[in-house]
C-alpha cells in the first residue's frame, strides 16, 4: 500500500470531523525490543499515523528531549537498518496504521538512496521525512522512493513565504510538515493565530494534508492546532515519558507511560472540532 496509507489515513479522519494524530518516537529507545513495543502502544493508544525517528549522531533540527533519545538509541545498537527492521516488525502486527522515517540525509546517503527506498517499501514505511535536505537537493533521493511508492514529505514554516511554498509544494507527497514554530523540536510552541495562515497556504498551494507539529506538548495545545491543521504532530512529550522509565529504573514501564499520554492526546484531538462546534 505504501503511500496510499497516509492519504487514506486523513481522508478518513476528515470524514470524521477531526485531524489526526501523529505520533513520534525514536526507534531503539530506550532499546530496540521496548521501542518495538512503545510503537505498538503508540498505535493502540490512538495514534493515526507514526513518525519513527532514525537515530543519528547529529540530530541538528531537534531539541535537548530527542537529542538525548537519539543518544539512548544508539548507545543500545540503533541505526537506520534498526529503525527499518523494527518498522518491518511493526507492519507484521499492523497493517493499517502508516509509518514515516524522519531522518537525517547522512545516514539515507550512506546506505545509498536506491537502497534505502527499496528496503523501506519492503519494511511497509510508507513515506519520509528527511529535515536536512531541501527541495533543491532531494531529487535523488525522491526519484528512489517514488520508484517504491513512498511520499516524500517537506517541511514548511512561519517565514516560508508564498514563493517559497511552491517550491516546497512541488515534488512533495504525502502531507506538509507545518513547523509550528522556527527552532528545535520541543522548544516551544507556535500560536494558533500566528500559524493559521501559513497552514492554509501551505494547504492552498500543495493541496496536500497539512500536519502542524514542533513543540506541542499538551492535549490543550493539540486540540488549538487540530482546528487549524489536517493533522497534530506530537514527539518531545512522548519521547520524555520514555526518558522519566529509564530516569525511574523501570524502562519498560515507558509502554504504559506512553499510552496514558497518547489516550489524551488522541482524545483532545478528536473532539477539538467538536467542541468548537458547541460553543
Amino acid at each position: 500500500m505504501t503511500a496510499d496509507r497516509i492519504s487514506q489515513t486523513f481522508a478518513a479522519c476528515a470524514k470524521n470531523g477531526r485531524a489526526a494524530f501523529v505520533g513520534y518516537l525514536m526507534a531503539a529507545d530506550p532499546d530496540i525490543e521496548i521501542s518495538f513495543n512503545n510503537i505498538k502502544a503508540l498505535a493502540d493508544s490512538g495514534a493515526d499515523i507514526i513518525e519513527l525517528g532514525a537515530p543519528f549522531t547529529d540530530p541538528m533540527a531537534d531539541g535537548p528531549a530527542i537529542q538525548k533519545a537519539a543518544q539512548r538509541a544508539l548507545a543500545a545498537g540503533g541505526s537506520l537498518a534498526v529503525t527499518l527492521e523494527i518498522a518491518r516488525r511493526f507492519r507484521i502486527v499492523n497493517s493499517s496504521t502508516p509509518l514515516i522515517v524522519m531522518g537525517y540525509a547522512n545516514p539515507i546517503h550512506r546506505m545509498g538512496f536506491a537502497a534505502f527506498s527499496e528496503r523501506a517499501a519492503l519494511s511497509g514505511v510508507d513515506g519520509v521525512i528527511t529535515v536536512d535536505l531541501p527541495p533543491e537537493e532531494d531529487a535523488p533521493l525522491r526519484s528512489e522512493l517514488a520508484r517504491h511508492g513512498l511520499a516524500a514529505i517537506r517541511l514548511a514554516t512561519p517565514t516560508t513565504t508564498e514563493a517559497r511554498m511552491a517550491r516546497v509544494a512541488e515534488g512533495a507527497s504525502g502531507f506538509i510538515y507545518y513547523v509550528s514554530v522556527a527552532g528545535v523540536t520541543g522548544a516551544g510552541v507556535g500560536q494558533e493565530a500566528d500559524i493559521a495562515e501559513g497552514v492554509e497556504r501551505a494547504r492552498r498551494i500543495s493541496k496536500l494534508p497539512v500536519a502542524v507539529g514542533f513543540g506541542v506538548r499538551t492535549p490543550d495545545q493539540a486540540a488549538g492546532f487540530a482546528r487549524l491543521a489536517d493533522g497534530v504532530v506530537v514527539g518531545s512529550a512522548l519521547v520524555e515519558e520514555v526518558r522519566a522509565a529509564v530516569e525511574a529504573g523501570a524502562p519498560e514501564s515507558a509502554v504504559n507511560r506512553i499510552s496514558v499520554v497518547a489516550k489524551s492526546l488522541s482524545n483532545a484531538i478528536a473532539s477539538a472540532r467538536v467542541l468548537r462546534s458547541v460553543h
